[in-house]
């Protein structure tokens, strides 16, 4: 059963993302790639902000391997943008 914690920790990611969504829309400039860096940045701040000060449950144990995944895909996003960069300015 979802406690009333994680529900809200749920919430919070959810509403981020749509956010992020809405605001990249308004923006013109709604990409894979720019939405994944919005929803990783709410993600870490969501968890930072709602990380309990004594006991942590196991289920905000598991977290730091999504939060893993989602530096990886991070790091993914940054080469492939350097990469991009580098072979327009090579021609």
């Amino acid at each position: 059963m979802v406690t009333a914690k994680r529900r809200r920790f749920i919430h919070a990611n959810v509403a981020w993302m749509l956010a992020a969504a809405l605001v990249l829309a308004l923006l013109d400039t709604l990409s894979y790639e720019l939405f994944f860096v919005a929803a990783l940045t709410g993600f870490l701040i969501v968890v930072e902000l709602t990380a309990p000060f004594r006991i942590t449950p196991t289920w905000r144990r598991r977290i730091k391997w999504i939060i893993l995944l989602g530096l990886a895909g991070f790091g993914y996003v940054t080469v492939q943008r350097i990469l991009a960069i580098i072979s327009v300015g090579a021609s």
